[in-house]
């Protein structure tokens, strides 16, 4: 018989049974689920419902349960539903009838969401390590290659000289964002549900906050039908995800772009590559690539969600029992492309020559020439026209900027001095550019200094 099962008058057929249950999906949060029940029994005995000696046959039987779990010495099943059932059913077949006083004015509703929020803190910690440590990677790379020019892109052309660790660390700063994102998102998780009961609280004189104070969270819900019904702190983390997976897939669109023979920017490792099942020249970027397309998953986890939620009444509906596989394959998903994230990128080999070959073609220092000019007192607008026609003579003649004579300059505009080739070269174009933000040595030298500094703020955390 279920432990729900006294008004009903035959068992649930085998299909039932099978379509119903999702112990298969919930059973990973065990370790949530049971610390919630020990909270749950403490403060029961605290408030005097149940006696202290139920509370301790109580305790102690769901630390053996948690012990043979965690050895995996006990199998859930189908037939109890779910984690939170099976964990009962253990707990009753283990120490008897005091076993069934632990749903004391307790739902699965409120039981589920306080399990969800805490499973959700605790993987979310894990994926902000694995972030700090891919920023730790980006930020030791920038330092080594302050002084490596490489070209800018905008449009996907050519557009101005900046360095790769200046490049490097626009990624530090959208991993920045997506950890600032997460914890925020957490803030809203960190609430203590139980007590809500299926919807309408209960008539037990509970002590809630007692059992926040215990599971270490931060407020207790206001509201129970809400707190049963709420699944935003899921959203927020599949929002967050998806956006980290974006940033993810655009430098995975850069490193295979990069390591291809048209730009050779870069070599990954082989330990981080595969190859061909027919052409055995081929070096393939595949884990980028996986990235890259693992991003479309986590945006379906997303959309999936979303739409669950969409239309649902208040309280809890079962189509709710849908949301852990939408929000659990987004975790798993972001841990697997970032722990292969980081060593791909530590082992990456630059080609700190084809990058600086590149830079210093396409007209990369057009602005500077611009500049220039404007410096000089021209409009900015007349400055851009005639660097226009100093490009197109150059397009025509097979020149860059540099090749350009001063005689030929001076029929541009008579303002060019001879000092113009100091100021294209494409090093100094670089260097110019030291404004907070910007890609010189020094504005970079700048960031780095903060960014490690923030960085180890953020390692000195110990927990949420």
């Amino acid at each position: 018989m279920k432990l729900w099962g006294g008004r009903f008058t035959k068992e649930s057929d085998l299909l039932t049974e099978d379509f119903n249950a999702s112990v298969a999906v919930d059973g990973r949060m065990y370790r949530q689920d049971i610390a919630g029940s020990i909270a749950h029994a403490a403060m029961l005995a605290r408030q005097g419902i149940i006696d202290e000696e139920e509370k301790d046959k109580i305790v102690a039987g769901l630390q053996e349960i948690l012990a043979e779990l965690d050895q995996g010495r006990l199998e859930f099943t189908v037939a109890a539903e779910d984690v939170h059932m099976n964990i009962e059913t253990f707990l009753i077949a283990r120490i008897g009838e005091v076993g069934k006083k632990l749903h004391t004015a307790r739902s699965r509703n409120d039981q589920v969401a306080l399990d969800v929020r805490l499973y959700l803190k605790d993987e979310a910690w894990i994926i902000r390590g694995l972030i700090l440590g891919l920023q730790e990677t980006l930020l030791n790379l920038a330092r080594e290659h302050t002084e490596t020019i490489m070209p800018g892109y905008t449009h996907m052309q050519k557009a101005q000289p900046i360095t790769l660790a200046h490049h490097l660390l626009a990624y530090f700063e959208m991993l920045r964002r997506d950890v600032e994102r997460l914890e925020d998102g957490v803030k809203r998780a960190n609430a203590m549900p139980l007590g809500s009961g299926a919807l309408a609280g209960t008539g037990f004189n509970l002590d809630r906050e007692f059992v926040k104070e215990q599971l270490e969270l931060d407020i207790i819900t206001r509201n129970s039908l809400d707190a049963v019904s709420d699944r935003d702190f899921a959203l927020e983390f599949c929002s967050f995800a998806s956006i980290l997976m974006m940033h993810l897939s655009r430098f995975s669109e850069e490193l295979i772009l990069w390591s291809s023979e048209e730009f050779g920017f870069i070599e990954l490792d082989d330990a981080y590559t595969t190859g061909s099942s027919i052409m055995p020249q081929k070096k393939n970027p595949d884990l980028a690539e996986l990235v890259r397309g693992k991003t479309g998953r986590v945006y379906g986890d997303l959309i999936a969600l979303l739409t669950l939620m969409k239309a649902l009444p208040l309280a809890y509906n079962k189509d709710m029992q849908e949301d852990k596989e939408a929000l659990f394959d987004a975790m798993d998903t972001v841990k697997k492309c970032l722990m292969v994230y980081e060593p791909m990128l530590r082992t990456a080999r630059f080609r700190t020559e084809k990058m600086l070959e590149a830079a210093r073609g396409g007209f990369t220092n057009a602005t500077d020439l611009a500049d220039y000019l404007a410096a000089r007192g021209l409009p900015f607008r007349d400055a851009h026209a005639v660097v226009g026609r100093a490009v197109l003579h150059c397009i025509q003649a097979g020149k860059v900027l540099e090749e350009i004579s001063l005689q030929e300059y001076r029929e541009f505009s008579p303002l060019i001095e001879a000092d113009i080739y100091n100021y294209l070269d494409i090093k100094a174009c670089v260097q110019r550019r030291s404004v907070p933000g910007g890609p010189s040595s020094l504005a970079v030298n700048r960031a780095l200094e903060e960014a490690f500094s923030w960085l180890g703020s953020m390692h000195e955390k110990t927990s949420w």
